[in-house]
């Protein structure tokens, strides 16, 4: 299986000649030519995870792909067929099989409210947890890492890190850092996925890692 990072939170995978799309956002360039795409996950409803801008330029090219998400993207996007997805469950579409956890978002603030967040497992080998710090219970191989975030702070991040305990990580969700912060956050993940015994990967948008 082959990742992709493209810009902020927007991952891709490949297996088999067959395409899975997550979480393909506003802060991510125009995704224009993605062919075999069998599903989308979208995390949840925040702009930089999913606009119909993205979805119809994927959808217009692969019209069987089947999307996924929380009960809050069904209601954003609700011109689209959203397969409404929850903690503990597992869907298999193509080569991809599915393992959902989670259920909120992390806190931005009080005022704000807490919506719904679903972080997906894919294939047992890729964790990604949207905007959350979900430690999935089970054993992580690749963990796609928020490096940063309004919702969180760096030693979150780190401590994260430390609890799930990935063979490998990189990061994810680094758009609204700048290049000194992405260089911070990244040796800190780094700092602690070594410690564990793990390897990390600062993928920069475009570039790929064999899963």
């Amino acid at each position: 299986m082959k990742l992709t990072k493209f810009e902020h939170a927007a991952l891709v995978l490949e297996k088999s000649g067959e395409t899975l799309v997550i979480d393909p956002g506003a802060f991510t360039m125009p995704l224009t030519d993605l062919r075999h795409v069998v599903a989308i996950v979208i995390t949840h409803e925040h702009p930089d995870h999913w606009t119909p801008e993205q979805l119809d330029r994927i959808i217009e090219m692969n019209p069987d792909a089947k999307i996924f998400g929380p009960q809050g993207v069904s209601v954003a996007a609700s011109s689209y067929p959203v397969t409404v997805v929850r903690d503990g469950d597992e869907i298999t579409v193509g080569e991809f099989a599915l393992r959902f956890f989670g259920e909120k978002h992390a806190v931005i603030h009080s005022s704000l409210p807490t919506i719904d967040n679903v972080g997906v497992l894919v294939n047992d080998t890729l964790f990604y947890p949207g905007d959350a710090l979900t430690v999935p219970p089970v054993e992580v191989d690749v963990l796609a890492v928020p490096s940063g975030a309004p919702w969180v702070k760096i030693g979150e991040v780190m401590d994260y890190v430390a609890a799930v305990k990935p063979k490998r990580s990189f990061p994810t969700h680094d758009m609204v850092l700048s290049v000194i912060g992405n260089n911070m956050a990244n040796d800190r993940i780094e700092s602690v996925t070594k410690a564990n015994g793990g390897g990390f990967f600062a993928l920069q948008p475009g570039q790929s890692l064999d899963l």
